[in-house]
C-alpha cells in the first residue's frame, strides 16, 4: 500500500493513551515521515511533534493526514468526521486503520473527489486468502504473543527485527495490525479477516523461507481476552513459530476494556501459548518476555527485568528501552533453552 507521505498525525479529542497506538507507533518507526500531530486542546497527549492543524500540515509538507486512533469495535468518533472532511480540503489525503472504512462514509468520498485526493482504509483484508493447512513448513519463525491486547508486541517485534539486522542476520517484519502495516507498507490486518481464513492468511504473509534468517511476527491480541482470543489463536496456528516472547504491560491493572478481567499471570500465559502453538510447531518454545516499562523510571524497569527473568528462567527485558539482545542472544543459541521450564520437549 503507497500511502503519500510525509504525514500529519492524527490525536483530535482523544483521552484514551492506549487508543493512539498507530499515530505513536509512526511517531516511534517512522518519524522522518512524521511532521507533527493535529490535536484539540481537550486532548491532554501528545507525541512530542510540532503541533498544527490540516492547514499547518500541509504547508509544512504533509500528504497525508493519518488518522491514528484505535477504540473498541474501530468506529469513527463523532467528532473525527468534521476534521476529516477538513483535512480534504486542505488537500490531505486520508489513511485510516479503523474497522468502519473511509469509502463507506459518502461525504468523504464525495469531498476527496471534488479535492482529487484519495482515501486509504488500511484495515481492508486481501479478498483471496486460503484456508490454514498446518503443513510442515521450514524457515525460522518468531511470533510475540501477549498477555493482554496493546502490550507492546509490535514494538518488541520491530526491535528484534532490527537487533538480528545489527548482527548481519536476514531478518523480516511480518505485520498484521494497522498501525504495523502503515509502519511496513504491507501485510494483512489480521482482525479483519473472516475466521476461517486467519491461519491461512498467516501462512502466506510468512511462507517458507530456505536461508537461515527469520520472520518476525507481529502478534495481536491475546489468548486470554475474551474479545480477542480467537485472533490470537488462529494467529499461534498459522505463523507455526519456531520461538515465541512474551509482551506484557506491568502496570496493567486488568485487560483493556474489561474490568472484571483480572491480567493473566507470566507463566500461566506462556505456557498456555506453547500449548496452542504445539498443534502447528511441536518443537516451539520461548525465548524471552519483552516488558513496556514506559510509565517506570530506568532503576524500578531494570529491577523488573531482572527479577521477571529470574522468575521465569527466560531473559527479560524492554526491547524498545533497553535494546533485545539478550533474547537474540537466546533465540540464536538453541542450547540455551535447555535451562528454561518452558523449553519444548523436544529442546529438552
Amino acid at each position: 500500500m503507497t500511502i503519500p507521505a510525509p504525514y500529519l498525525l492524527y490525536l483530535g479529542h482523544s483521552d484514551d493513551e492506549i487508543g493512539l497506538k498507530t499515530s505513536r507507533g509512526l511517531a516511534a518507526f517512522r518519524q522522518h515521515d512524521c511532521v507533527g500531530e493535529w490535536r484539540h486542546d481537550d486532548c491532554p497527549f501528545t507525541l512530542g511533534l510540532p503541533r498544527m492543524d490540516a492547514a499547518a500540515g500541509y504547508a509544512a509538507g504533509a500528504r497525508t493526514l493519518v488518522l491514528g486512533i484505535a477504540n473498541p469495535g474501530g468506529r469513527f468518533p463523532d467528532w473525527l468526521i468534521g476534521d476529516a472532511l477538513t483535512a480534504i480540503r486542505a488537500g490531505l489525503n486520508l489513511a485510516c486503520g479503523l474497522h468502519q472504512r473511509l469509502c463507506d462514509v459518502p461525504e468523504l468520498v464525495a469531498a476527496a473527489a471534488a479535492a482529487g485526493v484519495s482515501l486509504f482504509d488500511v484495515r481492508d483484508a486481501p479478498e483471496t486468502l486460503p484456508v490454514g493447512n498446518g503443513r510442515r513448513r521450514p524457515g525460522n519463525r518468531l511470533l510475540t504473543v501477549g498477555t493482554d491486547c496493546s502490550v507492546g508486541k509490535m514494538y518488541a517485534t520491530l526491535c528484534l527485527r532490527d537487533a538480528l539486522r545489527a548482527r548481519g542476520i536476514a531478518a523480516d517484519f511480518r505485520a498484521t495490525g494497522q498501525t504495523g502495516i502503515l509502519i511496513a507498507g504491507e501485510g494483512v490486518p489480521l482482525d479483519a479477516v473472516i475466521a476461517d481464513f486467519i491461519a491461512g492468511a498467516i501462512e502466506t504473509l510468512a511462507p517458507a523461507r530456505d536461508d537461515d534468517g527469520w520472520d518476525l511476527i507481529e502478534g495481536q491480541g491475546s489468548l486470554f481476552h475474551p474479545a480477542f482470543a480467537g485472533v490470537s489463536t488462529g494467529l499461534l496456528h498459522g505463523a507455526q513459530p519456531t520461538a515465541l516472547v512474551l509482551c506484557h504491560d506491568p502496570l496493567r491493572p486488568h485487560m483493556r476494556g474489561l474490568p472484571h478481567y483480572s491480567m493473566p499471570g507470566l507463566a500461566e500465559c506462556l505456557e498456555a501459548n506453547l500449548r496452542v502453538a504445539k498443534l502447528t510447531s511441536p518443537d516451539v518454545r520461548a525465548v524471552g518476555i519483552a516488558l513496556n516499562t514506559a510509565k517506570l523510571d530506568e532503576a524500578s524497569a531494570r529491577r523488573l527485568c531482572a527479577e521477571t527473568a529470574d522468575a521465569l528462567g527466560l531473559p527479560c527485558t524492554d526491547p524498545y528501552r533497553f535494546g533485545a539482545e539478550p533474547i537474540i542472544d537466546l533465540l540464536l543459541e538453541p542450547a540455551c533453552a535447555a535451562s528454561s521450564p518452558f523449553a519444548t520437549t523436544a529442546s529438552r
